[in-house]
């Protein structure tokens, strides 16, 4: 079946599945396939469950028209993906970057949507199943979408821009992230800077922050820059207080003025820079700018703030890398407050750095005074130190539920694996 025609189709039935659990009734079932999964399998039990077509790429045992056989079922979907994209003449604006990425697009989403019909990623959908299954859900009235790409090895976004096809992109950071995948942090530089390869490429607009000199470097040649930042940007803003949620004046737009947000840290100032200026890009007035971001409230363990009894609880634990966890640690550090619990989970996908990343992140710690210490999994189980230490977050739940600590502030933080939200469980 010619790409032109499936869409025809979901033109007809605009919902698409890739789970059988979560089918609703005239869905499209894409069987996609996996190493531990086979979605041709499920292609009759789809229909069964209400499913207008299943497309796979096996014969599948039991004669049904409704069921559509092409070549490849993942192209299949990306390229359905690309053609949507392809009727719209809107901005899409494609985020990418080390940490906080999810967070920046959280921030931008709701800025833009108090003005215009926005479509966003949603959650993390972020890979190469999950931006096409963003872009078909972006509707006929979307005025602007924007597209979240996390990545994990070089000619990943490379890819993803070739079905996405953003008009705008933003790269918020390069750090220490999935260094095993991409060869260390000049491989991740290459693999993020693809998204301004691309930009470059279709003469588009990115959206930069002028405090990191690597990004300027990164995007030479880029005709069309939107700058951010603490000085020498067109938007420009400073921290005023982190305590306990970060409050930020925005010192290039008066209009704006004061922002205090429900954000944790000040590593989020960039993020809110940033939010900020693509508001202002769009001509978002000022007064929804404000309104929007201080409206907003972190969710999905990403520096969340809970007040539990006279504790105070940073849940960070959505994820992890060397980079995000050094700002963290630092930016707990100097909170003031007398008893201070730290409770890290491992990091993952290092590679050959991991031991010595890990031992960076105990030479660190070591630098400040801590109530508490715990570390629990991975490599900091391979590594001598005098902290408490755990094999997983089940271990370091009871260890904590029979501290019963007492005005005391606590981070938690780790990798996706570790599941260190658990903990509190």
């Amino acid at each position: 079946m010619r790409i032109e025609e499936l869409y025809q189709l979901f033109l007809q039935h605009p919902s698409v599945q890739t789970d059988t659990r979560k089918l609703k009734e005239a869905d499209l079932f894409f069987a996609l396939k996996g190493d531990n999964f086979n979605g041709n399998q499920f292609a009759l039990q789809a229909l069964e469950k209400g499913a207008a077509y299943s497309i796979v790429d096996q014969v599948v045992s039991g004669a049904d028209d409704r069921i559509i056989v092409v070549q490849d079922v993942l192209s299949t979907l990306q390229e359905l993906s690309k053609y949507h994209r392809q009727q719209f003449k809107i901005p899409f604006i494609a985020i990418t970057g080390s940490n906080g990425k999810t967070t920046t697009k959280e921030l931008i989403h709701v800025v833009l949507s108090s003005h215009f019909k926005t479509y966003t990623t949603e959650g993390n959908l972020n890979n190469h199943i999950g931006i096409p299954l963003t872009l078909l859900k972006v509707k006929a009235d979307a005025e602007i979408a924007v597209i979240e790409m996390g990545a994990n090895h070089q000619k990943e976004i490379a890819g993803y821009c070739k079905y996405a096809l953003p008009t705008h992109g933003l790269i918020n950071n390069v750090g220490k992230a999935h260094l095993e995948g991409f060869g260390g942090i000049e491989g991740v530089k290459k693999g993020k800077g693809e998204l301004y390869d691309y930009i470059r490429e279709t003469k588009g607009t990115i959206f930069i922050n002028n405090d990191f000199d690597y990004l300027l470097e990164m995007s030479e040649g880029i005709g069309h820059k939107v700058s951010y930042g603490t000085h020498d940007a067109l938007t420009t803003g400073e921290l005023i207080s982190s305590e306990p949620f970060l409050k930020v004046n925005i010192s290039s737009t008066p209009e704006i003025g004061l922002i205090n947000t429900h954000l944790v840290g000040d590593y989020n100032l960039p993020n809110v820079l940033a939010a900020v200026c693509v508001g202002l890009h769009f001509r978002v007035p000022p007064n929804k700018i404000k309104a929007a971001i201080e409206s907003y409230q972190p969710s999905n363990s990403r520096s969340q703030l809970i007040e539990s009894g006279t504790n105070k609880i940073i849940l960070d634990a959505y994820n992890a890398n060397p980079s995000s966890m050094k700002l963290a640690i630092e930016n707990f550090a100097k909170l003031p407050a007398e008893k201070k619990v730290l409770m890290l989970g491992a990091m993952a996908e290092l590679g050959e750095a991991s031991l010595a990343e890990h031992q960076y992140i105990i030479d660190l710690i070591q630098k400040f005074n801590w109530h508490k210490v715990v570390l629990v999994g991975g490599d900091f189980n391979k590594i001598s130190h005098s902290f408490e230490n755990f094999k997983s977050s089940a271990e370091a739940r009871d260890w904590f539920k029979n501290q019963q600590f007492t005005n005391t502030h606590l981070l938690i933080k780790g990798s996706r694996s570790m599941k260190m939200e658990e903990i509190l469980s």
